[in-house]
């Protein structure tokens, strides 16, 4: 039995992970839920959620 259509991009994570790189911030873990949706854990214990714009809905559906 299937799971469905991903709605994950390995680009998607790629983009969030060097932006934080960029930011200084240590990233120690990336989680993926099934809609797609990216939570990085970082160093400190922090949590952020990484967001997808309209734009990127667009362009994944197509």
């Amino acid at each position: 039995m299937g799971h469905g259509k991903s709605t994950f991009k390995q680009a998607d994570l790629t983009r969030a992970l060097r932006a934080v790189e960029k930011a200084g911030r240590d990233v120690v873990r990336a989680e993926i839920a099934r809609d797609g949706r990216i939570v990085l854990v970082f160093k400190n214990g922090e949590e952020m959620l990484v967001e997808r714009n309209e734009w990127d809905e667009w362009r994944a559906s197509n």
